[in-house]
Order: C-alpha cells, then structure tokens, then sequence
C-alpha cells in the first residue's frame, strides 16, 4: 500500500465499529419516509377522485413545491412516494455523510484524537480516505435499507430502487462537498456549515427553479436537480445517477489535492486575528460572540427566503384564485379567494418559521458542545452560575427567532402588500410577529432536552421535525385537527383571513414556558458532561 494511504483499511475498520450508530438516525429517517409514503397512500386516496383531488393541492401550492419539488405523478403511490421523499431524503441522507466526514477529519483534529493516530503508522490522506469512505458507505446502506423496506411495504420494483438510488448518490455528492469544505475551514463547525450551507442553497435553489418554471439550463447546473430529473415511476431515468457520480469524483480529487497542501489542524481560509483582549465580559456577550458569524449567515439567508417566498405572493392570484379547493392544503378551513390568500400568506411564514427553528435548535445544541469540550466548566467557576449561563444562550436563540421573522417577514410583507391579492403590509408582518411563539415553542424542546437529558440530544430536534411533517404534510393526508394541532405552528392564526383566533397562541405560548423551566431546572441539577 503506498505510503499516503498506509493504515486505511485498519482505521476504516475501526472507525466504523465506533460510529456506526452515528449512521442508525440517517438510515432510519430516510426509510421511514419512503416506506410510509407507499403504506399510507392507498389509505388515505383510496378512490381516483381522492387521487385527483391531490393532484389540484399539490400543483396549486408553491410552498409545497419549493420543498418537495414537483409533482410529476401523483395518481399511484410510487409516484406520491417519489414526489415526497426524493428531494428531502437526498438531503438528510447528504447532510448525514457531511455530518460523518467532517468529524472524521477536522474534528479530530479539534479534539487532538488525530495527532495520536498520526503517532502511528498511519499515512497523511488516511484519515480523509477513511472519512470519505465511511461517508459513501452510509449513503449506500440509506439506499440499501430504504429499498429493501419499500419493496417490502409494497413498492414498484425499478421505481423504487431508482428512487432509493436518488439517496445514494445525493449523499454521495454531500460527501464530496465535505472533503472539501473539511480542508477550508478554519475548524470543523465551520467545515461543516460551509458544507450545509451549500446543500441548503442548492435545495432552495432546486425547489425555486420548478416553482417557477425557470429553463432548462438552470436545472442542469444544480445537481440536485438531476436526481428530480430521474423521474422515479414517470420515465425512470437512471443516467441522471451518473452525473452525481462524476461530481463526486472531482470533489474528492479537489479534496485530496487540497489536503495534501494544508497544514495539519488548519484549513485554507485562515481565521481573522481576535482582538488583543478578550471583549465578552457577560455570559450574554460570550454568547453572541461565539455565535455571532452562525447568526450573520442566517440572517442574510433569511433575507434571501423572504425574496424567495415574497415573489409567490406576487404570482399566487393566478394558481389560488377560485379553486376552493385550496383551503384543505393550507389548513384554514378557507372558502373565499380572500380568505385563501390570507391563509397562503400564513403558510408561506409558518415555514420560515420553521427554518428559523432550525437556526436557533443549532444555537441550544452549541451549549452541549461547549459542554462536552470542557469549555463550561471554567465559566461556572466564576461568579457566573448555571441557570445564567444557560439563560444568555436561550435569549440568544430566543432573540434570533425575532431577528430572523422580522427580517423575512419585512420582505415578505412587502412583496404580498404589493401583489393586489387583498392583503395589506401590516397584516403580512403582523403575521410573521404572530408566528414568534410558535417558533420560541419548538426552541424551548431543545432547551429542555438540553437541559434535563443532554445524552439524547438528538432528541432535540424532534420539535422541528413534528413541525416541518404536520404543518406541511398533515393537511394533504387529512389527518384529525388534534394530530395537527401538535404542532405549534397550528395555533398560529392567519393574520390576514376573516376569522382570527388568538386562543391557542396563548397555549403554544404556556408549553414553550413549562418547557423551558423543565431546560433550566434540568441544566441547574445535573453534572456537566455526563448526564
């Protein structure tokens, strides 16, 4: 074996006997979304009039459209399966092998595990090899795993495994994209964020361009976008596959030829010099500073969402305007072209509330980190306590919910204000304001979780995935108002509709308070980075 590479096979070995439960949640998450799709289907559009009914929601709503891509066929439950869970597993399954290569490089050299393992007989491109291994090796048993599960639960042979083919390679070009933010970053958060963020874009981007029809070029530079151009159950076309597989190539001999110039525990873009003497004098100071370039790259991307989602406002009279129909997709229960438009306008801010979610679960999670690196410890030992340790976080992540519904709802506002569908300025930012508590609730699970059980952090993210699949999902499977209504985002009323309900934001508001004194509580009686 040549000396770059010497020890590969025995530290993959290794690697995967202790972080193959890492891979369980990934596999796990992209599988029950292709499996339930093909076993609820028939249940819930038993009759081709359900099935047509569908076809009218689904078309006639661009918000569903910018996620899941566009609905080629939804009449069997190949082709709903297809349209649900390509663009979303791709991606889960990518940020999972982002996830897995970037601890497998610069984290360990943040943690100084990899100085030991070069103490060894162990070659320079071993530890990026073994990563990027492990990274395509994951995204290949998501594919296996969810295929098997499909075909079992009732799936079309080749429109399944072409579907689940989709998950393989979009991890696949994750992995590439790691390996080579992994030798840009200043450290691995960094690494890793630079590669999310590039996927993040890339899917906006996907779901941007079907929504308005853009030509055909634009999609042929988005490589998510071959994975939609496959066509499961439509015309099932495999050598879109092969264009993932190109690109990952030349993203790992990017990453490799970059490595083998950087220097250990340094990436190419250099960190900015901090200043001579440290400035954060309160926890809160510290919080935002540690924060403080996670929160400018959220902000300018929620700029970017409220363009986004503004523009659908402007074009929604001509797919919303007198199809009923409409209302049951949007959960209002709307009957009035009106009323329908208020309640698109609520929809479109419910989901950026739930992006903000995202943003601010990630500032709640960084506690835990800083936790496990021994960085909490010396804080406490101040006069600084626990509980307002803990507290400048949560304001922190509290306060970007603000920041980021202002910013879009702002945008938004002026877009929908501006597009005659009967909506004023007031009530569309009036709308991104209602959608606050809302947001604040799914953040106060992960201050909880957190808080009082940290060893299942992962758990933390569980408001937001109950958010994203009810608030989006729940309406076009008819599910009972008491399953919506677990989500927060069901209480938020439309600001802009006829009839409005303030009642259940005031609940939303009362869970997201318990939930956060179950966080503090927890945070003021456990042990540090043990429990």
């Amino acid at each position: 074996m040549s000396a770059p590479v010497v020890g590969a096979p025995l530290l993959l070995r290794t690697s995967i006997k202790h972080e193959a439960r890492s891979f369980a949640p990934w596999i796990a998450i992209a599988t029950v979304l292709s499996a339930s799709s093909v076993l609820v289907y028939p249940w819930v559009f038993p009759t081709e009039a359900d099935r047509e009914g569908l076809a009218t929601l689904v078309g006639s709503n661009p918000a569903l459209g910018l996620i899941f891509g566009p609905a080629f066929d939804v009449s069997t439950a190949d082709g709903f399966n297809a349209w649900r869970t390509l663009a979303l597993g791709g991606l889960l399954t990518a940020l999972g092998a982002i996830f897995v290569v970037t601890k497998a490089t610069r984290g360990q050299e943040d943690s100084g595990q990899a100085e030991l393992l070069a103490s060894g007989v162990l070659g320079r491109s071993s530890r990026l090899l073994t990563a990027v291994a492990m990274g395509l090796i994951m995204s290949i048993i998501v594919g296996i795993v969810a295929a098997v599960v499909t075909l079992l639960c009732g799936g079309g042979t080749e429109a399944t495994l072409l579907l689940c083919a989709t998950y393989t390679a979009t991890g696949w070009m994750g992995t590439g994209f790691a390996a080579v933010t992994s030798q840009l970053g200043a450290e691995a958060r960094a690494s890793s964020s630079m590669a999310v963020g590039v996927m993040g874009v890339l899917f906006i981007l996907r779901g941007f361009t079907y929504s308005v029809e853009a030509a055909d070029w634009a999609l042929w530079i988005n490589p998510l976008a071959w994975m939609t151009e496959t066509k499961p159950a439509v015309e099932n076309n495999w050598w879109p596959l092969w264009l993932a597989v190109a690109l990952t190539l030349v993203l790992l001999v990017v990453a490799f030829a970059l490595q083998a110039r950087r220097d250990f525990g340094q990436g190419a873009i250099a960190p900015a010099p901090g200043p001579a003497r440290g400035r954060a004098r309160t926890p809160l100071a510290l919080a935002l500073k540690l924060n403080r370039g996670t929160l400018i790259v959220w902000a300018t991307g929620f700029a970017v969402l409220g363009v986004v989602f503004g523009y659908f406002t402007t074009a929604i009279t001509d797919l919303l305007a007198g199809d009923s129909g409409i209302g049951q997709v949007l959960a209002s229960g709307a009957q009035s072209p009106a009323d329908v438009f208020g309640a698109f306008v609520a929809t479109v801010v419910n989901l950026i509330g739930i992006f903000a979610s995202i943003a601010c679960v990630q500032i709640i999670l960084r506690v835990r980190k800083e936790e496990m690196d021994d960085r909490v410890e010396p804080l406490i030992a101040t006069p600084t306590s626990r509980a307002r340790y803990y507290a400048s976080n949560v304001v922190v992540a509290m306060g970007a919910a603000v920041a980021f519904l202002v910013i879009a709802g702002v945008i938004v506002a002026g877009f929908a204000s501006s597009a005659d569908i009967g909506v004023t300025y007031g009530q569309a930012f009036g709308q991104a304001l209602a959608t606050i508590p809302a947001v604040w609730t799914v953040i106060a699970v992960a201050v909880a979780v957190v808080g009082a059980r940290p060893k299942v952090s992962i758990a933390a993210w569980a408001g937001v995935l109950l958010s994203f699949g009810l608030t989006l999902l729940g309406p076009t499977f008819g599910l009972d108002d008491w399953v919506l209504a677990i989500s927060p985002f069901y209480h938020v009323p439309a600001v802009a509709t006829s009839t409005v309900e303030w009642a259940g934001l005031g609940v939303v508001f009362l869970v997201g308070a318990a939930l956060v004194t179950v966080g503090f509580a927890g945070f003021r009686r456990r042990d540090l980075a043990t429990t």
